[in-house]
């Protein structure tokens, strides 16, 4: 039975670092700055590319705070306050009272900014639909199923080694 078991995790171990390093082609490219200016054009929003990312995670996560914000997109709280602060001054978002704690303020998606991340999801519906267009029904399904199931994954605690 150890030999069966070492086997599977030398394959798990293998195939493991192939889904690693997908996932980080799929980061990397996601995170490109080009990728959000080509997405705010389709979309075809007033929106500078450095808000981009925090007005469709304040719209999908909040209401949020900055730091679980800032942690969320990799940068620093300051950075996110004042670029929250700017979102809130055209509008596209408002702070309130956090639930949990009143003395936290949170960001949550405004009427016009949410006008925005519809425009985004429909970009993204017409962009995904050319990526996938070729795609089998069931691959598409399974792919989302089994993206999903390692999402929910990453987000438990880690297991220990």
């Amino acid at each position: 039975m150890a030999s069966r078991n070492n086997v599977q995790n030398t394959h798990i171990q293998q195939q493991f670092r192939k889904l690693h390093a997908a996932v980080l082609d799929i980061v990397s490219v996601i995170n490109r700055p080009q990728r959000d200016e080509v997405l705010i054009k389709e979309a075809g929003i007033p929106l500078e590319r450095a808000l981009f990312p925090l007005l469709v995670s304040i719209e999908r996560f909040g209401p949020i705070g900055v730091v679980d914000l800032a942690d969320r997109i990799g940068r620093d709280y300051t950075t996110v306050s004042r670029q929250v602060a700017k979102l809130e001054s055209l509008g596209l978002v408002a702070r309130q009272a956090g639930a949990a704690d009143r003395r936290v303020r949170e960001a949550v998606i405004a009427p016009k900014g949410k006008l925005m991340t519809d425009a985004v999801d429909a970009a993204r519906d017409r962009i995904g639909s050319a990526i996938l267009g070729a795609w089998d029904i069931n691959d598409i399904d399974e792919l989302v199923r089994l993206m999903r199931k390692f999402a929910d994954a990453l987000n438990e605690d880690p297991p220990t080694a």
